[in-house]
């Protein structure tokens, strides 16, 4: 794993920039792109549609002031209701081709539920499981015809969740998936468990650590998900429950040569102060990684 902080990239989430109404403060993109770089990152995920700039054009002339690459970008899409696909396929089509002219490679898909933000979970009947896998390839096709892979991401209140819905999504596609180490070991799974039974078809990768006595009141029901955020449920790698090193050892055996998202979903309440905030727990996941980069796969 000696190349490894080569391939580690930040979210705008990180900094607690989220499309979802109402989630937060919003911090300036300058300033966020600014305390990647000086956290040690070269790239980083699109973040919510419209946080930085959509034109192609000037995505990348606003990037070149950073020296930061697009390596991905979250893309929901409600796929098991077909009266709202048509939709649905347009605005990933849009995003599909503004992630391509990045030079991204993937397209991180977050299976949307109908429910409004992430606070309730959902268990698709068999004719909404039929819905969603045929419109999964119809996405598919859409995603490859720009150019990208797509990386399905099992995400807490979205539509694959549970270990079980994962299984079920690996045994009836071939879709391949982005594993959010903080999410999948959330909905009670061991992410290392997940790396090895998606062997070769992990996409790309979010690293997240999780607080265990947090996460054990959402799965509970005693805490509301988007509330646990803003108590600090996601905390820097190294912190929390997850087996991060087992999963990097993992991926990186079965020859993964992604990328890894430092992506610790938090909300704010204002501006932190200068050299406070978000930027001191991205720079303590890097280094934390940084320690890791010397150890065996």
């Amino acid at each position: 794993m000696s190349d490894l902080l080569e391939r580690v990239a930040g979210a705008p989430i990180t900094w607690g920039v989220d499309g979802s109404p109402g989630w937060g403060y919003l911090m300036d993109r300058d300033r966020v792109l600014r305390e990647m770089v000086e956290s040690g990152l070269s790239a980083t995920e699109l973040g919510p549609d419209g946080y930085l700039p959509t034109d192609p054009s000037e995505l990348r002339d606003y990037l070149a002031q950073f020296d930061l690459s697009i390596v991905g970008g979250f893309v929901p899409a409600l796929l098991y209701r077909p009266d709202q696909i048509a939709a649905q396929l347009e605005y990933v089509t849009r995003a599909a081709r503004q992630l391509a002219s990045t030079g991204s490679k993937v397209l991180v898909l977050g299976p949307s539920s109908h429910h409004p933000g992430y606070d309730t979970s959902v268990d698709m009947n068999a004719d909404e499981w039929t819905a969603f896998l045929t419109n999964l390839r119809r996405l598919e096709g859409v995603v490859n015809d720009a150019g990208l892979e797509t990386a399905l991401h099992p995400h807490w209140g979205m539509a694959i969740e549970t270990g079980k819905h994962i299984d079920r999504l690996l045994e009836s596609s071939s879709v391949g998936l982005c594993l959010d180490t903080g999410h999948v070991y959330l909905a009670g799974t061991d992410p290392v468990d997940v790396a090895r039974a998606a062997r070769g078809r992990v996409l790309h990768v979010h690293l997240k650590d999780v607080d265990p006595a947090k996460a054990a009141q959402v799965r509970s029901g005693e805490v509301p998900f988007r509330e646990s955020v803003i108590d600090g449920l996601f905390v820097p790698l190294g912190q929390g429950g997850v087996d991060i090193a087992g999963v990097i050892a993992a991926l990186e055996a079965d020859g993964y040569r992604g990328w890894y998202v430092i992506e610790q979903d938090v909300s704010l309440k204002g501006e932190p102060p200068a050299g406070e905030g978000p930027k001191t727990d991205a720079v303590a996941s890097v280094a934390y990684l940084g320690s890791l980069a010397g150890a065996p796969a």
